[in-house]
């Protein structure tokens, strides 16, 4: 099974708004109890264990979450690309205090999301916007907002994050508080992942990658104040990440010794 990246239209995502985007058809498949999320190929863009609704299925997505070794009761969690909405379910359950907003620029995505990924509607807490995720971060009514903004940005040909430039990645930096963290899902394996990282450092004064995961996927942790990682430090908090939610936060801290050594 090949597992890509969550996607958006690159080309449609750019058209003047007076344009209606047409976007790839959106698709589904079901094994061992997991349905697919698909956009007219059989790269899948998602996935929900049928038993396990809100558990981010894909290992990608569980790294996503690698900003909760810092962040303890996050107060505004953000998405960018909802897929199945797995981060979102996952976030909005697992902190309770929080806000948690979500940008999906296809309207059948995030219906989709509604009718068979068991997507949550708005709420007091909750809004899922459809919209442009340019324009979400470039909004100064968001900046200075977030403890955590997670990044997941494709097109249909997953030939690399739709919105790539320095002046994206700062945006989502001006989108953070002080302390807050930026993970991106990035393809190891092509062209686009040097020159995203590139854009990162230019915009963080912290990058660090976890680990290639399935066909390629590298989750980059992007930090807005730079910290002293100590991984030996951060033992507890994974273990307690492990005891409360199962996601595999400690080889989380074996990635990142990996990659600062």
């Amino acid at each position: 099974m090949l597992i890509k990246r969550k996607s958006i239209e690159k080309e449609e995502s750019s058209r003047p708004a007076t344009r209606k985007p047409k976007f790839a058809p959106v698709t589904l498949s079901e094994l061992d109890g997991v349905r697919y999320l698909h956009f007219g190929t059989e790269w899948v863009q998602g996935a929900m264990r049928l038993r396990k609704p809100d558990w981010p299925e894909l290992e990608y997505a569980q790294q996503m979450m690698a900003w909760m070794l810092w962040h303890e009761a996050p107060s505004h969690i953000a998405q960018l690309g909802l897929g199945t909405g797995a981060l979102t379910k996952f976030s909005y359950k697992s902190f309770p205090q929080a806000q948690v907003t979500a940008v999906e620029l296809n309207p059948s995505v995030i219906s989709i999301c509604y009718s068979m990924f068991k997507l949550p509607e708005n709420d007091g807490r909750l809004n899922v916007l459809e919209m442009d995720a340019m324009d979400y971060v470039t909004n100064p009514d968001h900046h200075g907002t977030l403890d955590a903004l997670q990044v997941d940005l494709y097109d249909a040909t997953a030939r690399g994050p739709v919105l790539d430039t320095a002046e994206f990645y700062q945006a989502c930096a001006a989108c953070l508080n002080d302390d807050g963290i930026m993970t991106v899902n990035l393809f190891g394996d092509h062209p686009s992942y040097a020159k995203n990282l590139k854009a990162m450092k230019f915009a963080f004064p912290q990058v660090v990658s976890l680990p290639e995961v399935h066909d390629g996927n590298v989750v980059a942790i992007a930090f807005k104040t730079r910290r002293n990682i100590d991984v030996a430090a951060l033992a507890d908090r994974a273990a307690h990440i492990v005891a409360e939610t199962k996601l595999p936060a400690k080889s989380w801290l074996k990635g990142l010794k990996a990659a600062l050594a």
